[in-house]
C-alpha cells in the first residue's frame, strides 16, 4: 500500500475585530464559529435564545454574542470588555481571532488585539454607517501597520438590504483609509444575527458578488513573514546548568522575533557591539543546523561574551541603530495622564531602561484625523507622536520595518503600571 504524501500545514492568520459599541463584533465572531461548526453542541445548548423569531421554528436563535462575551460583566452590560480570543480551523487555513472591545474606554484592548494582527475586521452599523470610534480603530490599524483591513457593514437586515447604504459607508469608509494613507480595503455587506454573507452568500444581497467573510480571511494573501524580515533575537534567559554532563555549557534563551539564523553565522551582541559566530542551535530539545521565527530556541555562540538577559543577538552587517532619542507614535493606555517630563520606564523586546518624556509633539483628533501641535498632555486612548531619551542606547528598528523590535512599552516606575503603547518612527537617531 502507498505510503500517502504528507500535507503542507494551512497557514496561520490572526485577525482582530474592532468597531463601535453595538455593532455586532461579538454576534459576528460567534456566527463565524457557529457556522464553521466550531462549537461544541453543549456550549451551543446553553446559550438563552434571542428574542429573533425570524427562524421557521419561531423560537428564536441563540444569542451568539456570548460566546465570546465570557466575562459576567460583559453578559450583564451586553459590552465586550477584555480581548477574548478564540481558535479555530478550516481545511484551507487555521486562524487566531482577538475579538477587541468597541467603547471608547477599552481603546487600548483594541492595540492589544491588533498588535499582532495580520487583517483586522471592522464593523459598523448599516444605520449609523462611520462613526467617532470607527475612525479611531481605522487610524489605529494604520498606526499598527496591520497590513489588511476589511470593512464589514453589519445589520444590513435592518435597512432592508439596500446595495445605496452599503455603497454610501463604503465610500465615507473609503476617504477615511485614503487619508490615513492605507491603500486597499475590503468591504463586505453582512448581516452577523442571521448569517448573510458570513459563512454563505446571502439570497437577500444578489447585487453583491464579492467574497463571504469567512472565504476572504481564507484567501486573503499572507504577505509578510516573519521569516522574510532581518533576523532579530533578543535574550531572555543565561543557561549555565554547569552539572557534571554540561561543565561548559552556556546557552542564550529567548524567542526569534524575526528572521532566520543558522550555525557558523556571523552575529553581532547589542548594545555591546560585540561580534561571534553561531556554534549551535538548540531547539525543542534537539540540535538544529537552522532556526525561524518565531520559534523559542537557545543560542551557542563560539566565543564566552558577556551577554545577559535584554541584549539582542542580530546578524552582523544586519544590526539596527542604536538610538537615545526616540521619536515615536504612541497610544496612551491609562487614566494617569503622560506629560512632558515624565520619568518612566522604557520596555524593548526583553530590556528596559529608564526614558524621560522631552516633548509631547501633536495629538491626533479622531473625528478630523488631523494633528494638534504640542499637546500639554496625554489623557486615556490618546493617539500622539513624542520624543523620549533614555539612558541607555537602544536596538530599535523602526515600526515599519519590524513589529517586534520597533515596538516599546512606558511603565510607571513606582508601580509597574503599563502607560503607554509605543511603535518607533524612522526618524529616530
Amino acid at each position: 500500500m502507498p505510503t500517502p504524501t504528507p500535507q503542507p500545514p494551512a497557514s496561520l492568520l490572526r485577525f482582530a475585530t474592532a468597531g463601535s459599541v453595538d455593532d455586532g463584533k461579538s454576534t459576528l465572531v460567534g456566527r463565524l464559529l457557529h457556522d464553521t461548526r466550531t462549537v461544541l453542541a453543549d456550549q451551543l445548548a446553553a446559550l438563552p435564545h434571542t428574542t429573533n423569531t425570524t427562524t421557521a421554528n419561531g423560537n428564536g436563535i441563540p444569542d451568539l454574542a456570548l460566546l465570546t462575551d465570557g466575562l459576567r460583566a460583559e453578559r450583564e452590560q451586553g459590552i465586550t470588555i477584555d480581548v477574548a480570543h478564540r481558535y479555530f480551523a478550516t481545511p484551507r487555513r487555521r486562524f487566531v481571532l482577538a475579538d477587541t472591545p468597541g467603547h471608547l474606554q477599552y481603546t487600548r484592548n483594541m492595540v492589544t488585539g491588533a498588535s499582532t494582527a495580520h487583517l483586522a475586521l471592522l464593523l459598523v452599523d448599516a444605520r449609523h454607517g462611520i462613526v467617532e470610534q470607527t475612525r479611531r480603530h481605522t487610524a489605529l490599524a494604520a498606526l499598527l501597520r496591520v497590513p489588511h483591513l476589511t470593512l464589514a457593514v453589519n445589520k444590513m437586515d435592518l435597512t432592508g438590504h439596500r446595495e445605496d447604504v452599503f455603497t454610501r459607508i463604503t465610500a465615507d469608509f473609503t476617504a477615511t483609509t485614503t487619508a490615513l494613507g492605507i491603500p486597499h480595503t475590503t468591504a463586505i455587506p453582512v448581516s452577523a444575527l442571521n448569517g448573510d454573507n458570513i459563512v454563505t452568500p446571502s439570497p437577500r444581497m444578489p447585487w453583491y458578488t464579492g467574497p463571504t467573510v469567512l472565504e476572504h480571511l481564507e484567501t486573503v494573501p499572507l504577505t509578510h513573514h516573519l521569516a522574510h524580515q532581518p533576523a532579530r533575537f533578543p535574550v531572555q534567559y543565561v543557561i549555565r546548568p554547569q552539572t557534571p554532563t554540561h561543565p561548559d555549557y552556556r546557552g542564550y534563551a529567548g524567542q526569534l522575533t524575526t528572521g532566520t539564523l543558522h550555525t557558523g553565522q556571523p552575529v553581532t551582541v547589542l548594545p555591546s557591539g560585540h561580534t561571534t559566530t553561531i556554534a549551535a542551535i538548540d531547539a525543542l530539545g534537539h540540535r538544529a543546523t537552522t532556526a525561524h521565527a518565531p520559534q523559542s530556541l537557545t543560542l551557542r555562540l563560539t566565543d564566552h561574551l558577556d551577554i545577559s538577559r535584554g541584549d539582542l543577538i542580530v546578524p552582523t552587517g544586519q544590526e539596527p541603530p542604536l538610538t537615545r532619542d526616540i521619536h515615536a507614535t504612541v497610544c496612551h493606555l491609562t487614566d494617569q495622564p503622560l506629560h512632558p517630563g515624565h520619568r518612566v520606564l522604557l520596555k524593548h523586546t526583553t530590556r528596559t531602561v529608564k526614558a524621560i518624556v522631552k516633548h509631547l509633539t501633536t495629538r491626533l483628533d479622531p473625528h478630523t484625523l488631523t494633528h494638534h501641535p504640542n499637546p500639554p498632555h496625554l489623557n486615556p486612548n490618546d493617539i500622539a507622536h513624542i520624543h523620549l531619551h533614555t539612558s541607555e542606547p537602544l536596538p530599535l528598528d523602526p515600526y515599519t520595518t519590524s513589529r517586534h523590535t520597533g515596538s516599546f512599552l512606558l511603565i510607571d516606575p513606582t508601580d509597574g503600571t503599563t502607560l503607554t503603547a509605543g511603535m518607533a518612527d524612522s526618524g529616530h537617531r
